[in-house]
């Protein structure tokens, strides 16, 4: 938890942006998993935690622009409460560590809502994301089922995306923490992925050492020897000589700041020479986007530089041919990197996607592309000072799609469909880190995480 004047300054830099009206935060609730009482780790919303600090369900907050007031809501715990969950901190205290003056118990939020629309305010509120969040919202703001979603705030998304894209130096400190955490998880897995071993063992144990940092995970560990498939979250497989694992995972700090970093291992310890061109043109698509980074730098003209490097790369392997720009253009590249360069991270992994993904990742001058690979790159506008985003390239050989390609005779031209044959099952490569825009370039995050092709056989070598 940051001190009260930097959650202060927040709420007075939105009510600037802002202007008029009220804006209404919902705090996330308890969310069970199979029953009632048996629930998920709490995680707070997002923008909850970056106005109001606070980390805990049952919570709602009113912003007046119009009238400058700050009002938590929520409940003291009972007794009975207590018996479960310890003591609490009373609501006035919880108010007061956060640099809010005025409470209000849960049970006076219809009311105040009811009088705000009598006086003809409006009421701003954010995209929710949750069913239970939805409902209450409908119930609050007198809307038919449904209704949630039409009644979003433009004015508010807007407002709060401008904010929270630009990192604090607090905040980046937040996400320093987190690499820290990362550094462990990675570094570790390296050392443990070994032939005989099964993917759960190193998972299980690199979401031990999540918690142990003193969060938890940002997001679902990705360990897989399948790395062709993107958001793999089996652990079933059995790590054999010759296999390469894509370990794609983050640490959630204490604070809710993510980390998102990316590593590629040989379980043998030692890459293939196959193994070793594809990472070798992976890691030089990553450095030169890395190198790339700057205010004013419009991420998605680094997607396509760094896949032209991969094309580049495949065509000296016999995979593809023709002119990589061209390629490139025609959508050729997609058949092995299908996703984005990166996207922006924060308080989310995906920062901020809950609050519209376009409006975070594009503005006026750059539109979403609906071609297939480019589509899934959600960052695509000029880089600001204060941005932190993820540099993530990558190389898959995923058979139904090279498949369904070869069967439409799709980008023949720049594609060696006959030499592919010989790379079935042969998984995929990325390399991912996480940097901060500065007003001299980009700055790779965290401790060093092995990522060269030495660094990383010294790291795994058996």
């Amino acid at each position: 938890m940051f001190s009260p004047d930097t959650y202060r300054n927040r709420r007075e830099e939105l009510v600037r942006k802002l202007e008029t009206g009220v804006a209404l935060f919902l705090g996330n609730e308890d969310s069970p998993m199979n029953y009632e009482d048996n629930i998920y780790p709490f995680r707070q919303d997002s923008s909850f935690l970056y106005y109001w600090g606070l980390d805990s369900p049952g919570l709602a907050a009113i912003l007046d622009a119009d009238e400058g007031r700050e009002v938590l809501v929520g409940s003291d715990a009972s007794v009975a409460d207590m018996v479960w969950t310890g003591p609490q901190a009373r609501l006035r205290e919880r108010a007061s560590a956060v640099g809010v003056k005025e409470t209000m118990l849960a049970g006076g939020l219809e009311a105040a809502i009811r009088r705000y629309r009598a006086q003809g305010r409006k009421v701003h509120v954010l995209p929710q994301y949750r069913a239970r969040s939805m409902v209450r919202l409908e119930s609050l703001l007198q809307l038919p089922a449904g209704g949630a979603a039409e009644h979003v705030s433009s004015a508010l998304v807007r407002a709060v995306i401008a904010q929270r894209s630009i990192k604090e130096e607090a905040e980046v400190d937040e996400i320093e923490a987190a690499l820290e955490v990362s550094h462990a998880m990675h570094t570790s897995a390296m050392r443990e992925a070994a032939p005989g071993r099964f993917e759960r063992d190193i998972a299980g144990m690199v979401e031990g050492i999540a918690i142990a940092g003193g969060g938890r995970l940002a997001f679902p560990i990705i360990f897989s020897k399948r790395g062709e498939v993107l958001h793999n979250h089996s652990y079933a497989n059995l790590l054999q000589d010759g296999d390469l694992v894509v370990h794609d995972s983050g640490a959630s700090a204490r604070s809710g700041y993510a980390s998102d970093i990316t590593r590629t291992i040989p379980v043998s310890g030692t890459f293939t020479d196959r193994q070793r061109a594809v990472y070798g043109c992976v890691l030089s698509a990553q450095m030169e986007a890395i190198a790339g980074i700057g205010p004013g730098k419009v991420f998605r003209d680094l997607h396509f530089r760094s896949a032209a490097t991969i094309v580049e790369a495949l065509k000296g392997m016999g995979l593809m041919k023709g002119d990589p720009q061209e390629a490139v253009a025609e959508g050729a590249h997609a058949l092995f990197y299908p996703h984005g360069l990166g996207h922006m991270m924060g308080l989310d992994v995906h920062d901020m996607e809950g609050l519209g993904e376009d409006l975070v990742g594009y503005d006026a001058d750059v539109q979403r592309s609906a071609k297939f690979g480019t589509r899934s790159l959600r960052l695509g506008k000029s880089l600001e000072t204060g941005h932190v985003v993820t540099v993530e390239p990558g190389c898959y050989f995923i058979e139904a799609l090279i498949e369904q390609w070869e069967a439409e005779r799709r980008c023949a031209d720049f594609i060696n469909y006959s030499a592919l044959k010989q790379w079935r099952g042969f998984g995929g490569v990325r390399i991912e880190d996480d940097v901060l825009v500065t007003e001299r370039g980009g700055r790779v995050l965290g401790p060093p995480i092995p990522k060269t092709i030495q660094e990383v056989e010294a790291a795994t070598g058996r």
